[in-house]
């Protein structure tokens, strides 16, 4: 908590890197691609979020739910540094007190994703975190884990000398899908993607999509369900 609230006024800046800015100008680009991977899911499997309350676990200064709370009922987030959450005035945010324990009641989540927060969770408290997480989704409940892709070599590169991310510790999709089944998830779909830079994406990003199931982008999404 406390190296996030130190890191918060200069988050943005800090994450800027020579190989990372020309893949993309800015910020916005990698949050639209999540904001679309999440519901290029949502339309292959038929669900309707429009009544869903959706959360953002480690939710941050925001950027994703501000880009995807139109698509949900209510998107709520959390997390565990007050500095972060101070960009988030206009947002349903709260302040997470413990790292493993989520503010909220039993059950009362429909959606639920964790954007690149793992890696910066101990491996030890991994499994009480995803515990956690399914305590608040409900049956039938849809959990997204995204994270860098240990196996891109740029992705190795920009980690090791990002401030953001100095004890990272990365961990690969078949890694995330082993987590979320020992909270009891039903494991649906992985898709890696940030593969193509902003510019070529524009052009050719049906080829991203084509090779979603290829371990080659940036960053991976794993889409599980709760059981019923």
């Amino acid at each position: 908590m406390a190296e996030f609230d130190r890191l918060a006024p200069d988050y943005q800046a800090l994450l800027k890197d020579p190989i990372r800015d020309p893949f993309a100008p800015d910020a916005t680009f990698f949050v639209t691609r999540k904001v679309q991977v999440l519901g290029e899911f949502a339309a292959r499997e038929g669900i309707d979020r429009r009544r869903a309350t959706w959360l953002d676990v480690g939710c941050g200064t925001g950027d994703l739910l501000r880009m995807g709370r139109d698509s949900f009922q209510r998107a709520l987030g959390c997390d565990v540094s007050a500095g972060m959450l101070e960009a988030c005035a206009d947002l349903e945010v709260t302040l997470q007190d413990d790292p493993l324990r989520l503010p909220y009641g039993d059950a009362t989540i429909d959606w639920l994703t964790a954007v690149c927060v793992f890696h910066h969770v101990e491996p030890g408290d991994r499994p009480p975190l995803i515990r956690e997480m399914m305590r608040v989704l409900r049956p039938g409940g849809i959990v997204a884990v995204i994270e860098h892709n240990p196996f891109n070599p740029a992705v190795q590169i920009i980690v090791r000398r990002t401030p953001v991310d100095a004890n990272a510790r990365l961990l690969s999709a078949r890694q995330a899908r082993t987590l979320l089944r020992t909270g009891g998830v039903t494991v649906v779909d992985t898709r890696y993607f940030l593969l193509l830079p902003e510019a070529v994406h524009r052009r050719l990003g049906a080829l991203e999509s084509a090779l979603g199931h290829v371990p080659l982008g940036g960053q991976y999404a794993v889409f599980g369900r709760r059981a019923a």
